[in-house]
This record gives structure tokens, C-alpha cells and sequence, in this order.
């Protein structure tokens, strides 16, 4: 019975010890140094223009929140400068919450009789954004880097993948480094919640006044009415940005797949000044008690001149894509735009699938026979 014990407990133990043993020769196995042999280290050999569809971006807008799709475009002249442009809409009146709000609450109203209507009568601009602009190269220089690729094999597919923890190899490689000076111009309309602003500047209903100086209280029964303006903006900006840039591709053995790193990235910041700020007049029908004819057959245009407007704004951005033919982007914004006073605060993000690149070289060489 004693003998029978103690070949169980020494069973036991070889068990025990040869998985420990077996688990650090894996882990051993694993920890093993690679080796790889250098594809390409080129990073001024990228692809001179870049085309994305956005199908999405949001944009935390104090102004007016909106999300909706959007295109960009970049292009590389050489190692001297690189144009950019691109544009973004709402998705429909649901993505553009001041435009929506408006539509939902400053609409025509039957009195009770069925015989007249009050509301606003603006038409309420839907949210669109466009920029273009452009980036000197200040400096444009390589110097000796470092990039890290994980470790794959195709064994590592599903399950096994997400259950390991990555290898990382650390790899030399070139680094292309840009210090560049921004310039360029943006306009965007949209609409926005009157009512709200005013309250932040403490501005009083009845110091708007229309056209022959009647206060728009003198002339409304109901105070809390929701109200709503356009707003068109054409900002200039001027900025400093600073862009990486790898494009290096190794082929390890133990089978492990190739590794890319081929990343573009830009940082920068932009100090903007709206050289028009154009906040609309509104125009509001009412039945006026004590001259209803008036205001049923000619609605009142208010002034909005005693709503301040900030022209100054700044941002901070950073976007990144890569050197491929058919790839992907992203990109993030956040900052104070020219708007209403009090109102101008920002934040972005966007997603570009697909993005298309080239390097616009279509000739090749010829020789006679």
C-alpha cells in the first residue's frame, strides 16, 4: 500500500515537472532571437497622391453637433511641399442636430381658428464643411531610426491570435522627418440654437428689433419660442505641423509573415481667423394681437446684430495613412472655431476606407531594337 502511494507521488511529480519543463522550452522557443533580410528602407519612394471616401466622421461641435461622410485628398509635390483638400456633410437632417431641432420645433403653427400660422421662415442651412490648403517643407531630412513589428505566422489565425501576447522585433530602419509651415482657408455653413447662445451671452429677446425698431417681444406672446440662425463662415488658417514617415518592409524566418511598416503620419496645429462670420437675420410670422394684418401678410425681420462673434480660433490635429494602393486613414481634430461667442469649441474624428494611392509614374522606358 506504501509502495503503491509513493509510485502515485513520484508519477505525480514527473507529470508536474515535465509540463514546467515542457512550458519553458516553448517559452524558450518562443523568446528565440529571428532573423530577416530587408526588403526596401525607402521612405521618400511613397506614392505622391492619396484619394479617400470618408464614410463616416463626428464632430463634437458646440455650434451644432453633426456627423456624416466626407472625401480628402493629398498630394506629395516632391520633398518641397503637399497640397490637401477636402470636404464633409451631414448625412441627412437626424445627423444635424441644430437642423433638425429647428426643422422639429420652429415650424408653422395653426391657431386655434385654422386661419393663421407663426413660425420661422428661414430656410435652415444644412451643416457642409470644405477645406484646402498647403504644406511647405521647411526641413525635410532621413535619419537612422527604429520601427517594431510583431511576429505572425498564419498558424496564429482566430482564437490563438487573441489568446497570445505579441511578439515584438525590434527593427533599424530609416525615418523621414518633415518640419512644415501650413497655410489655407476653410468655410463651413450650418445653423445653430439661437436661444441657447443668447443665454450664454445674456442677451435679451427684446434687444433684437426689426426693421422699424419694434422689440421682438412686443410683437410674440409666447417668450420661449425656440429660434434658430444661419451661420456662414470663411476662416484663414496658418499653422506648423511636423510628419514621420516610414516605409521599410523585412522577411523573417521561422516562418513568420513579412513585416510592413509603412505609416505616414502628421501632427499639427493651426491658429484660424474667420475673415467672414456671417450670423443671418431671422425672419419670424405671428399673429400680433394688436396689428395681427401686419405680421400675418408680412413677416418681421430681426437684426442679430447684439449677438457677439469670436473670429479667432485655433485646432490641434493628427492624422495618419499609409503607402499602399487601396488602404485606409484616420484622422482626429479638436479646438475653437470662429463662431458665436462662446460657442466655437470642437472635436473630431474621421475614418477614410477606402484610400486610394499612386505615384502618378505611368511611363516607362523604351529602347529600339
Amino acid at each position: 500500500m506504501v509502495i503503491t502511494y509513493i509510485k502515485s507521488s513520484l508519477l505525480l511529480v514527473f507529470i508536474v515537472v515535465g509540463s514546467i519543463v515542457a512550458v519553458g522550452q516553448r517559452a524558450n522557443s518562443d523568446d528565440a532571437p529571428v532573423t530577416f533580410e530587408e526588403l526596401y528602407d525607402a521612405p521618400y519612394d511613397i506614392n505622391q497622391l492619396f484619394i479617400g471616401f470618408q464614410p463616416m466622421y463626428g464632430e463634437t461641435f458646440v455650434t451644432n453637433i453633426n456627423g456624416g461622410f466626407g472625401f480628402e485628398a493629398t498630394y506629395f509635390h516632391q520633398d518641397v511641399m503637399r497640397i490637401h483638400a477636402g470636404a464633409r456633410f451631414a448625412y441627412g437632417q437626424k445627423f444635424d442636430q441644430e437642423r433638425n431641432r429647428s426643422e422639429s420645433n420652429s415650424v408653422f403653427l395653426l391657431n386655434s381658428d385654422g386661419t393663421t400660422r407663426k413660425g420661422m421662415t428661414d430656410p435652415i442651412n444644412a451643416y457642409n464643411y470644405f477645406e484646402v490648403g498647403g504644406t511647405y517643407h521647411i526641413k525635410d531630412f532621413e535619419k537612422d531610426s527604429e520601427t517594431k513589428m510583431y511576429l505572425y505566422k498564419k498558424s496564429y489565425k482566430g482564437d490563438k491570435w487573441a489568446a497570445r501576447v505579441p511578439r515584438v522585433a525590434p527593427i533599424p530602419s530609416k525615418l523621414r522627418q518633415i518640419y512644415g509651415a501650413r497655410l489655407g482657408v476653410m468655410h463651413y455653413k450650418t445653423s445653430t440654437n439661437l436661444r441657447t447662445a443668447m443665454g450664454k451671452q445674456g442677451v435679451k429677446l427684446n434687444e433684437l428689433v426689426d426693421e422699424v425698431g419694434v422689440p421682438f417681444t412686443d410683437n410674440h406672446e409666447n417668450i420661449d419660442i425656440s429660434l434658430a440662425a444661419n451661420m456662414s463662415v470663411v476662416g484663414i488658417y496658418a499653422g506648423a505641423s511636423m510628419t514621420w514617415i516610414h516605409n521599410v518592409a523585412v522577411e523573417f524566418d521561422n516562418k513568420y509573415e513579412a513585416g510592413v511598416d509603412d505609416l505616414i503620419l502628421n501632427a499639427y496645429v493651426d491658429f484660424i481667423y474667420g475673415a467672414s462670420v456671417v450670423l443671418g437675420d431671422i425672419t419670424y410670422l405671428d399673429d400680433n394681437p394688436s396689428d395681427p394684418q401686419r405680421y400675418i401678410s408680412n413677416p418681421a425681420t430681426y437684426s442679430l446684430d447684439p449677438i457677439q462673434i469670436n473670429p479667432v480660433g485655433f485646432r490641434l490635429g493628427l492624422e495618419g495613412k499609409f503607402n499602399r494602393t487601396l488602404s485606409w486613414s484616420y484622422g482626429g481634430e479638436m479646438g475653437y472655431r470662429p463662431s458665436l461667442k462662446g460657442r466655437g469649441f470642437f472635436a473630431l474624428i474621421k475614418i477614410s476606407v477606402p484610400v486610394f494611392s499612386t505615384n502618378l509614374k505611368y511611363e516607362v522606358e523604351a529602347f529600339g531594337k
